[in-house]
């Protein structure tokens, strides 16, 4: 697999494999120096035509703790605003030698277009298009369910492990998320059981042939599953009409009926984790007692997403399975022994770096 443009891509071993490398790479986070040399003299760039935060920064750091060189491109302020096309833009990039492109626009399926229409060359990796997918986000997401649900919060070794038997509840504006979309294709991929929750006016056309269970009401639905874990969507206000659109009567409806609060919170089992993807909407789909209790893993999800875009990009740059290996090995008198694995071939997510894998001449164990 040579890039990254839907969770429906991953098979449950290449799901896994990823999660596997994260949690590497998470552990090389921890240490004083946190850069390894995996990319050097690879030329990354941002490409994002939508507005970020996380994502953006998320996938600069990543590349920039595996050495890469990064450039980060921003719609506003570009030729772009002077008309210039996703071709053009994406030759130009080309032509500047990138090995892989992140991108983030608003048009559903421009990540699969740039990646099929050889205006380059490197990899595409797909940070969120319109309301189609965001797969990274996805990761992320089960990495740390899988952290808290199978790994007992970090205490446990999770490696080769999936999410079969764990219940995940998405609630919110299901219509506009990409988010929902990528989770419920990999968190099934990963054989978990996974319900959605939402007014019935922000639930997409079609969801019946979701691998999904859906509800209406919030109430109801925590108490029949009993969620090893909630996932809040953010309300997409910016993708409605003013006053919501006529999507729900009003923001204080909608937060009774469907916003996660300090009551709903205290309904949930003990041992259930509250997510966010974020920017969230305090007092509407989340209120401050849920975003800030000690249930919450919101923040720790934004330090995994580093941990998880440096093993998507390490896989799709620097992972093998197939084609010519070359290395170079230099020793000091002091024993210290150093290392460049240049991959040349076909690689991909699908390429695996096993419990202890040497990256770029560093031995990184889970």
């Amino acid at each position: 697999m040579r890039h990254l443009l839907s969770a429906a891509d991953l098979t449950r071993d290449e799901a896994v494999r990823v999660l596997d490398t994260a949690a590497q790479m998470a552990a090389t986070q921890a240490r004083e120096i946190k850069k390894l040399p995996t990319l050097r003299g690879r030329t990354v760039v941002n490409l994002f035509f939508e507005d970020s935060t996380r994502t953006r920064l998320s996938f600069e750091t990543a590349a920039k703790r595996l050495s890469a060189d990064v450039i980060t491109f921003s719609a506003k302020g570009s030729s772009v605003s002077k008309g210039e096309s996703l071709k053009d833009t994406a030759l130009t990039l080309q032509a500047m030698g990138a090995d892989a492109v992140v991108i983030r626009h608003a048009a559903s399926g421009a990540p699969h277009t740039l990646a099929s229409a050889g205006w380059t060359s490197g990899a595409v990796v797909n940070a969120g298009d319109g309301m189609h997918q965001h797969p990274t986000q996805a990761l992320l997401d089960a990495y740390t369910l899988r952290r808290h649900l199978v790994g007992d919060g970090g205490r446990a070794d999770a490696t080769g492990r999936d999410l079969a038997g764990c219940r995940v509840v998405l609630v919110g504006d299901v219509l506009h998320s990409r988010v929902a979309r990528s989770n419920v294709q990999l968190l099934h991929t990963l054989g978990a059981e996974v319900t959605l929750v939402a007014p019935p006016t922000l639930v997409p056309v079609g969801v019946g042939a979701w691998p999904a269970r859906v509800g209406y009401h919030l109430d109801e639905v925590l108490a029949d599953v009993q969620p090893d874990a909630v996932m809040m969507l953010r309300v997409q206000r910016e993708r409605m009409s003013s006053a919501g659109g006529g999507f729900f009567p009003s923001p204080l409806e909608y937060s009774r009926r469907y916003g996660l609060d300090a009551r709903r919170l205290a309904a949930l089992p003990d041992h259930a984790v509250v997510l966010h993807p974020g920017p969230m909407n305090r007092g509407l789909e989340i209120t401050a007692d849920a975003a800030d209790s000690p249930r919450a893993v919101i923040v720790e999800q934004v330090a995994n997403g580093v941990a998880v875009r440096m093993a998507v990009l390490y896989l799709l740059l620097a992972g093998t399975t197939t084609g010519t290996t070359t290395g170079t090995t230099t020793g000091t008198t002091t024993g210290t022994t150093t290392g460049t694995t240049t991959a040349t071939g076909t690689g991909g997510a699908a390429a695996g770096a096993p419990a202890g894998v040497s990256v770029a001449g560093e031995r990184v164990d889970a």
